[in-house]
């Protein structure tokens, strides 16, 4: 464990905690606890998903008032984070900054995320805000240059560096404040409710996404040109690829890009031969050849069926309706000085336009917000 202070501002002078140890993390819970208002608090996480095969939560950074920790759940396990679970869910807010991935990680690693979650970068967004990386914004309402050099760090490496550490607390140093000053500009702007709404809808969408199917993993981009044929090939050398990933404890970038899947799948679909790259070590050449051995003798009759992605029937869209609603959402968007693809995207448009979607439907694609500005171009 460790602990620093400094007195440069009060965002600064926050204490500092790195917790290592579940009796540690219960020490700190137990000394905050008392003065804790229970509105607000932030959060951010670190995860590796460039150096290990199975993407893996390796932080969670954590911040009230006057007070930041460091979590990490490497050393702890996620099975002694309980404590701080039912901690966080004592908390009216949660404030993050592009919260999709964070909810994502804490719903696949305790099948739990916060209650209520509110995202700066949306705040900032629907505030018109040009650049709303976190960066960007600290740097603009605290003049806070931040260091990128541990964006990609393996969080996974212990001990972490005084950098990385710099860069996580950071991270989370002034996100409550930041989402006050936010929550002001919006309710004087009258788009809190704008933001309550997207806040929400994003935070159920994630959680109700449910990711491909496991017939569909191995549809890796440029799948589409394909015949079956190909594809039955493709899906063998993605099986094998993935395995030795497996093997390996290495994403499968870092082993073999997916290009080099479909080159070869173009190859076995033509009848040529394989040639893998020069790299490959004997063990996962002679595999190869072993999964390609394996496809050979499959008939062609149990192939994969070469569907389009998507469910449900193709949208028809009507171009002219298409080119109205668009006209009409820009010049929303200018009015109001926000992004266009906040009131609606290309793929919200062409269902609103389209000539064979039930009307309930369309307006499913919606935020209230966004179908009441829309509804006089629709």
């Amino acid at each position: 464990m460790t602990t620093g202070t400094s007195l440069m501002n009060p965002f600064e002078s926050a204490s500092e905690i790195y917790i290592d140890d579940a009796s540690v993390l219960s020490r700190f819970i137990a000394e905050v606890e008392p003065s804790c208002s229970f509105v607000s608090c932030a959060i951010d996480t670190e995860a590796d998903s460039m150096h290990s095969y199975e993407t893996k939560l390796c932080l969670i950074q954590f911040a009230i008032p006057g007070a930041l920790a460091i979590i990490d759940p490497l050393t702890i396990g996620t099975d002694g984070l309980g404590e701080f679970v039912r901690f966080v869910d004592r908390f009216e807010v949660v404030w993050m900054h592009g919260a999709d991935y964070d909810i994502s990680l804490l719903n696949s690693t305790f099948s739990w995320v916060p209650r209520a979650i509110y995202d700066t970068q949306v705040a900032a967004r629907l505030l018109g805000v040009g650049k709303f990386g976190l960066a960007n914004l600290l740097e603009e309402e605290y003049g806070v240059k931040l260091s990128k050099q541990s964006q990609k760090a393996d969080w996974s490496r212990r001990p972490l560096s005084e950098k990385m550490l710099d860069y996580a607390y950071n991270d989370v140093r002034y996100l409550i404040d930041l989402g006050g000053k936010y929550l002001e500009r919006l309710r004087k702007a009258g788009r809190q409710d704008w933001f309550f709404e997207s806040c929400r809808a994003a935070q159920e969408s994630v959680i109700g996404r449910t990711g491909k199917s496991e017939d569909d993993l191995w549809r890796v981009n440029g799948w589409g040109r394909l015949s079956p044929k190909g594809l039955h090939y493709l899906k063998h050398l993605w099986l094998w690829r993935d395995e030795e990933c497996r093997r390996l404890d290495r994403p499968a970038f870092k082993f073999l890009g997916n290009h080099e899947l479909i080159s070869m799948a173009v190859d076995l679909e033509t009848g040529k031969s394989v040639r893998p790259p020069h790299y490959l070590r004997p063990g996962p050449v002679r595999r190869l050849h072993e999964s390609i051995e394996a496809a050979d003798q499959v008939p062609s009759r149990d192939y994969p069926v070469k569907h389009r992605r998507g469910e449900g029937p193709r949208i028809e869209v009507d171009e002219n309706h298409l080119e109205r609603i668009r006209k009409f959402r820009d010049q929303k968007a200018s009015e109001l000085g926000i992004e266009s693809t906040m009131i609606a995207t290309r793929m919200v448009m062409e269902r609103l336009a389209s000539t064979n979607l039930p009307e309930v439907e369309k307006q499913q694609s919606l935020l209230n917000w966004q179908r009441e500005l829309l509804s006089p171009g629709i």
